[in-house]
């Protein structure tokens, strides 16, 4: 039984993302874990009046989210029935971060999915801030979905890396685990600047992936071009892509790619889901 964490905000947005995952998992026995948090503030009162307001407040906060969260639910049993997933609602009061990773460990989670927002840079908008601070500080595997993506069966799933630091199995085998559920085929990309040649260690670890690799479709591709961002976005179009997918291990390569601030430089994976993996 895999179990799956889907924080919401109760927007169409995270509703997208939920139902992308329900097809993503279809024949896939899953518990949906249906998690809202509500954001404490950075003020707290020491007056008897403040601390009686501040109660009303929390009540008000959860008894309005309990139900927007009996209407998610209302929303997904008018789907069509599917035997093999369970969902249940999560409901706190806290600090958004510290809550997730608390639900990751108390439930032992398998995959966050969240939804993407609009185009802009993913710290910013187009994967909103919160998602972009659990890709980052939550040692969880994470699927960011975007706005508006209508599911379709992952037929390519393309994999970026420098071939600069060696892969946890783990990680590698939750990569293997989405390509043999959806029959995809996988493409290693690798980009380099002109002349560049890999050195020792980066072809060892490029042997690495193609010994343990051996059993998946698979096929290695090299690149040359001055901007990370933009090779991938050329790549992923020119294929037809329907998933990335990158290890958060690799940080400072990993950020090349997310976290740009201008729109024109970050707009292909606002089309494209973005499987993070972690170790």
């Amino acid at each position: 039984m895999k179990q799956i964490l889907v924080p919401t905000d109760f927007s169409e947005n995270a509703w997208n993302a939920l139902q992308y995952g329900l097809d993503l998992f279809h024949n896939t026995k899953c518990t949906f874990y249906l998690l809202h948090v509500n954001p404490v503030t950075g003020y707290s009162g020491t007056g008897s009046t403040i601390q009686k307001t501040s109660l009303t407040l929390k009540e008000n906060l959860l008894n309005t989210s309990m139900g927007e969260l009996r209407t998610w639910m209302d929303r997904i049993e008018k789907l069509p029935v599917n035997t093999k997933h369970m969902f249940f609602p999560l409901i706190h009061f806290n600090y958004f971060i510290d809550t997730v990773k608390s639900e990751v460990q108390h439930k032992k989670i398998d995959l966050i999915i969240m939804g993407t927002k609009g185009a802009t840079g993913l710290k910013k908008a187009t994967i909103g801030s919160n998602t972009g601070d659990v890709i980052t500080r939550v040692r969880c595997p994470l699927l960011a979905v975007p706005e508006d993506v209508e599911y379709t069966r992952p037929k390519e799933i393309v994999f970026p890396t420098d071939y600069q630091l060696g892969y946890d199995l783990k990680v590698l085998d939750s990569l293997i685990e989405m390509i043999n559920m959806n029959k995809a085929v996988l493409r290693i990309l690798h980009i380099s600047k002109k002349g560049e040649e890999l050195s020792q260690e980066q072809r060892e670890n490029k042997d690495f992936l193609q010994e343990y690799l051996l059993d998946v479709d698979h096929s290695f591709h090299s690149l040359t071009g001055s901007k990370l961002e933009t090779a991938v976005q050329c790549f992923t179009e020119s294929r037809d892509v329907d998933m990335i997918s990158m290890v958060a291990k690799n940080l400072n390569f990993f950020q090349k790619i997310l976290f740009r601030p201008a729109v024109e430089e970050i707009s292909y994976h606002t089309k494209v889901p973005f499987l993070v993996l972690h170790e």
